[in-house]
Protein backbone atom coordinates (compact mmCIF):
# COMPACT_ATOMS: atom_id res chain seq x y z
CA UNK A 1 0.00 0.00 0.00
CA UNK A 2 1.53 3.44 -0.95
CA UNK A 3 1.37 6.45 1.25
CA UNK A 4 -1.49 8.05 -0.68
CA UNK A 5 -3.49 4.72 0.10
CA UNK A 6 -2.71 4.25 3.77
CA UNK A 7 -3.94 7.78 4.11
CA UNK A 8 -7.06 7.62 2.01
CA UNK A 9 -7.89 4.42 3.83
CA UNK A 10 -7.81 6.56 7.58
CA UNK A 11 -10.40 8.89 5.53
CA UNK A 12 -12.40 5.64 4.51
CA UNK A 13 -12.36 4.24 8.17
CA UNK A 14 -13.26 7.89 9.78
CA UNK A 15 -16.10 7.76 6.94
CA UNK A 16 -17.41 3.78 8.03
CA UNK A 17 -17.32 4.71 11.68
CA UNK A 18 -19.46 7.87 11.72
CA UNK A 19 -21.77 5.96 9.52
CA UNK A 20 -21.96 2.99 9.97
CA UNK A 21 -20.84 3.09 13.72
CA UNK A 22 -21.95 6.27 15.49
CA UNK A 23 -24.95 7.09 13.18
CA UNK A 24 -23.62 10.09 13.62
CA UNK A 25 -23.78 11.79 9.56
CA UNK A 26 -22.90 10.57 6.03
CA UNK A 27 -20.15 8.28 5.05
CA UNK A 28 -17.83 11.00 4.73
CA UNK A 29 -14.15 11.14 6.59
CA UNK A 30 -10.86 12.81 5.72
CA UNK A 31 -7.39 13.45 7.23
CA UNK A 32 -4.93 16.09 6.08
CA UNK A 33 -1.25 15.39 5.79
CA UNK A 34 1.45 17.51 5.70
CA UNK A 35 5.15 15.86 5.16
CA UNK A 36 4.23 12.34 5.81
CA UNK A 37 2.37 13.03 9.01
CA UNK A 38 -1.31 13.53 9.28
CA UNK A 39 -2.10 16.86 11.03
CA UNK A 40 -5.80 16.64 11.15
CA UNK A 41 -9.13 14.33 10.60
CA UNK A 42 -12.10 14.29 10.71
CA UNK A 43 -15.79 12.78 10.48
CA UNK A 44 -19.27 14.00 8.96
CA UNK A 45 -21.53 14.71 12.14
CA UNK A 46 -23.90 16.93 10.89
CA UNK A 47 -26.73 15.05 12.43
CA UNK A 48 -25.12 14.32 15.61
CA UNK A 49 -24.34 17.66 15.82
CA UNK A 50 -27.31 19.22 14.04
CA UNK A 51 -25.19 21.45 11.88
CA UNK A 52 -25.55 21.15 8.24
CA UNK A 53 -21.53 22.59 7.72
CA UNK A 54 -19.98 19.41 9.87
CA UNK A 55 -18.41 17.85 6.72
CA UNK A 56 -15.78 16.12 7.51
CA UNK A 57 -13.45 17.61 5.13
CA UNK A 58 -14.40 20.93 7.07
CA UNK A 59 -14.00 18.87 10.65
CA UNK A 60 -10.42 18.10 8.79
CA UNK A 61 -9.44 21.10 7.94
CA UNK A 62 -10.24 22.74 11.95
CA UNK A 63 -8.66 20.36 13.22
CA UNK A 64 -5.54 21.08 11.62
CA UNK A 65 -5.80 24.85 11.68
CA UNK A 66 -6.09 24.34 14.98
CA UNK A 67 -2.98 22.24 15.91
CA UNK A 68 -0.88 24.28 13.34
CA UNK A 69 -2.21 27.61 15.52
CA UNK A 70 -2.56 28.50 11.66
CA UNK A 71 -5.56 29.39 9.17
CA UNK A 72 -3.31 28.68 6.35
CA UNK A 73 -2.04 25.10 5.64
CA UNK A 74 0.22 25.39 2.91
CA UNK A 75 1.82 22.57 1.48
CA UNK A 76 -0.96 19.92 2.91
CA UNK A 77 -2.94 17.14 1.22
CA UNK A 78 -6.71 16.74 1.73
CA UNK A 79 -7.74 12.56 1.26
CA UNK A 80 -11.46 12.47 2.19
CA UNK A 81 -13.53 9.71 1.19
CA UNK A 82 -15.47 11.56 -1.05
CA UNK A 83 -15.40 13.98 -3.51
CA UNK A 84 -15.71 17.29 -1.66
CA UNK A 85 -19.10 19.43 -2.11
CA UNK A 86 -18.51 23.07 -3.10
CA UNK A 87 -18.28 23.93 0.48
CA UNK A 88 -15.37 21.93 1.94
CA UNK A 89 -13.80 22.69 -1.89
CA UNK A 90 -14.11 26.31 -0.66
CA UNK A 91 -13.02 25.50 2.56
CA UNK A 92 -9.56 23.88 0.66
CA UNK A 93 -8.79 26.83 -1.23
CA UNK A 94 -9.21 29.54 1.93
CA UNK A 95 -7.19 26.90 4.17
CA UNK A 96 -4.09 27.23 1.24
CA UNK A 97 -4.93 22.93 1.00
CA UNK A 98 -1.75 22.28 -1.82
CA UNK A 99 -3.44 18.76 -3.23
CA UNK A 100 -7.17 17.04 -2.94
CA UNK A 101 -7.06 12.96 -3.15
CA UNK A 102 -10.86 11.91 -3.16
CA UNK A 103 -12.41 8.17 -3.21
CA UNK A 104 -15.51 8.12 -4.32
CA UNK A 105 -17.67 10.52 -6.69
CA UNK A 106 -20.45 12.86 -6.64
CA UNK A 107 -22.41 10.17 -8.46
CA UNK A 108 -21.13 7.37 -6.15
CA UNK A 109 -22.53 9.70 -3.19
CA UNK A 110 -26.02 10.10 -5.12
CA UNK A 111 -26.32 6.43 -5.64
CA UNK A 112 -25.82 5.13 -2.65
CA UNK A 113 -26.83 7.24 -0.42
CA UNK A 114 -28.92 9.87 -1.98
CA UNK A 115 -26.33 12.76 -1.76
CA UNK A 116 -26.80 15.09 -4.33
CA UNK A 117 -24.51 18.31 -4.57
CA UNK A 118 -26.03 19.22 -8.03
CA UNK A 119 -28.43 21.95 -6.93
CA UNK A 120 -25.73 23.93 -5.25
CA UNK A 121 -23.30 24.23 -8.79
CA UNK A 122 -26.77 24.78 -10.86
CA UNK A 123 -27.81 27.35 -8.38
CA UNK A 124 -24.19 29.13 -8.10
CA UNK A 125 -24.21 29.74 -11.99
CA UNK A 126 -27.77 31.71 -11.88
CA UNK A 127 -27.89 35.12 -11.78
CA UNK A 128 -28.38 36.63 -7.93
CA UNK A 129 -32.16 37.26 -8.49
CA UNK A 130 -32.83 33.94 -10.34
CA UNK A 131 -32.03 31.80 -7.87
CA UNK A 132 -33.97 29.37 -5.14
CA UNK A 133 -32.99 31.19 -1.96
CA UNK A 134 -33.90 35.43 -2.55
CA UNK A 135 -30.58 37.49 -2.04
CA UNK A 136 -31.05 40.97 -2.11
CA UNK A 137 -27.92 43.45 -1.15
CA UNK A 138 -28.95 46.57 1.59
CA UNK A 139 -27.08 48.75 3.24
CA UNK A 140 -24.22 48.69 1.29
CA UNK A 141 -22.69 51.98 2.30
CA UNK A 142 -22.74 51.77 6.02
CA UNK A 143 -21.01 48.26 5.21
CA UNK A 144 -18.45 49.88 3.13
CA UNK A 145 -17.75 51.91 6.20
CA UNK A 146 -16.75 49.18 8.15
CA UNK A 147 -14.56 47.94 5.28
CA UNK A 148 -12.28 51.25 4.52
CA UNK A 149 -11.81 51.33 8.55
CA UNK A 150 -10.79 47.26 8.49
CA UNK A 151 -8.37 48.76 5.24
CA UNK A 152 -6.46 51.29 7.16
CA UNK A 153 -6.40 49.50 9.90
CA UNK A 154 -2.51 48.48 10.64
CA UNK A 155 -2.26 45.84 12.26
CA UNK A 156 -4.86 43.94 10.44
CA UNK A 157 -4.23 39.70 9.44
CA UNK A 158 -3.50 39.41 6.01
CA UNK A 159 -5.26 36.12 4.57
Amino acid sequence: MTDDETFMARAIALSERTALVESAGGVFGAVIVRDGEIIGEGANRVVAENDPTWHAEMAAIRDACGKEGSFKLPGATLYTSAEPCPMCMAAAYWAGISRIFYASTNEDALRHGNFDDSMIYEEVRKPADQRKIPIRQIMRAEAIEVWKRYEAKTDRVPY
